[in-house]
């Protein structure tokens, strides 16, 4: 497939074979060839109403939290994503599916408050959300990403987001009245400045500007602000670095994250294809260096390395890193959370502000 045949506004450009899937659809041509059934469709949105919408984190690369995702399925496409793989469990394909066939966990925000009231509830951050973009775009309409903050906040639980999308910003009322209680930690991604690689990279996403800008209003409200510069992708936006966190520490950021990619899965053969059409001139030499931080696979399920790396070029990164948050963030910091605050509403009543 030729570079401008690429299907516009999408990252990935193929739906790999579900493995937990027999059989697959495709177009049956005249020449008797069967390929998949790819186009440009518009995307689908199913609603699904789960039993329980918070799962326990319990790896030890991330620490003890929670994990809670209104959405299956990221309309965003960037094509780096880890959660491709889990839209296979659902019956769909961790490519182009995972950008148009988008899950909607209609009842999240009630599910969420029972299982809050369960007696056994420990108290930890909710990662929201930990596997795909809580303020994609159908979130605008659907506006469960709201509702679930309304529900935290009534029960004065601790939350920690993530997000590429300046939607953050319509919840800053309620952002606010989190952070009195210092319940609340922000998490906005910021991949690359170069906005010809963030059309490619993350198609549907806000642009830098935009993120930098909601670093800068988060921050301006007196909200505790992380930038995550996830992934870095050796050979192509590992040199970003220095000025993604000098920009995002103007901006007000008081700290700052990254991970390496890696490619497990389905996620390998989705990333090999873009890159060679996108960067025809990188490929070899990015495929190369990522392979060289894991080991020599593209992919990586080692607790401990998986996130970092391994290797002189992980070794670059991380000293790169390290010389710009010392540099341009030294003596900043996030502040704890205040687990004290959090009571059921079976135990008192509770406004919303």
């Amino acid at each position: 497939m030729k570079a401008e045949e690429y299907i516009k506004g999408r990252g990935a450009q193929l739906n790999p074979a579900n493995p937990y899937l027999k059989q697959e659809y495709v177009s049956e041509h005249v020449e008797g060839l069967d390929e998949p059934m790819l186009s440009n469709s518009s995307t689908e949105f199913f609603k699904e109403y789960p039993k329980k919408i918070v799962n326990k984190v319990d790896s030890p690369d991330l620490g003890l939290s929670y994990s809670l995702n209104p959405y299956q399925g990221c309309e965003h496409g960037c094509i780096y994503c880890y959660a491709r793989n889990t839209h296979q469990y659902w019956g769909y394909g961790a490519g182009l599916d995972f950008e148009r066939k988008i899950i909607v966990k209609e009842n999240a925000p009630e599910i969420l408050a029972k299982q809050l009231e369960n007696k056994n509830w420990q108290v930890m951050p909710i990662m929201l959300a930990g596997n795909t973009d809580c303020y994609q775009p159908i979130e605008a309409k659907k506006q469960l990403t709201r509702q679930i903050l309304e529900v935290l906040l009534q029960y004065r639980h601790p939350v920690s987001i993530i997000t590429k999308n300046a939607l953050i910003l319509r919840d800053l009322d309620l952002l606010q009245e989190l952070n009195k209680l210092d319940l609340v930690h922000v998490n906005i991604s910021i991949t690359t400045l170069d906005e010809k690689l963030r059309q490619k990279l993350e198609p549907r996403t806000a642009t830098a500007a935009k993120r930098l800008e909601v670093v800068r209003q988060l921050s301006a409200a007196g909200l505790p602000v992380n930038v995550m510069v996830a992934p870095v992708i050796p050979g192509l936006n590992d040199s970003e670095i220095p000025q993604i966190i000098r920009q995002a520490a103007a901006a007000g950021a008081c700290n700052a994250a990254y991970t390496i990619v890696r490619l497990n899965g389905n996620i390998g053969p989705i990333f090999e294809d873009w890159i060679r059409e996108a960067f025809p001139d990188k490929a070899e030499k990015v495929l190369r260096q990522i392979a060289d931080c894991h080991g020599g696979q593209l992919s990586d399920s080692r607790f401990g390395t998986r996130m970092r790396g391994e290797g002189k070029f992980a070794e670059a990164i991380a000293n790169l890193f390290r010389m710009s948050k010392q540099k341009y963030m030294q003596h900043r910091s996030t502040k704890p959370y205040n687990y004290s605050h959090f009571c059921t509403r079976s135990g008192k009543q509770l406004d919303l502000f």
